[in-house]
């Protein structure tokens, strides 16, 4: 799994690439964990480099969505392949979470 990050304005985009499984998901977790606890409350995950992602990759991003809600930020999703949208839709994620075509399209709604 790699992931790298920038920012724009006030928000925090995190790119993940890779399978998003029980393998990886501590990386992913341990790296959002850094950055809300660094401030960063506005995020936004790019996923266009993620074809797969498990019930422990679904955990990780409900996880850090309700962190980041606790402190009033929130955790959009980008650029989702058709795959991961599936998933999402299957376990009702698509409810929790603000879901956007494009890393700009997630940008702009702050």
């Amino acid at each position: 799994m790699e992931i790298t990050e920038k920012t724009i304005n006030d928000v925090e985009i995190v790119f993940l690439n890779g399978r998003l499984d029980a393998y990886n998901s501590n990386l992913v977790e341990n790296k959002l964990d850094e950055l809300i606890d660094s401030g960063k409350i506005k995020m936004v995950a790019d996923l266009s480099g993620v074809e797969y992602i498990s019930s422990s990759g679904l955990r990780v991003m409900l996880s850090s969505l309700k962190k980041l809600n606790k402190l009033g930020g929130t955790l959009k999703l980008s650029s989702l392949q058709p795959y991961v949208m599936e998933v999402f839709e299957i376990a009702g994620f698509t409810q929790l979470f603000q879901i956007y075509d494009s890393e700009d399209g997630a940008i702009a709604s702050f």
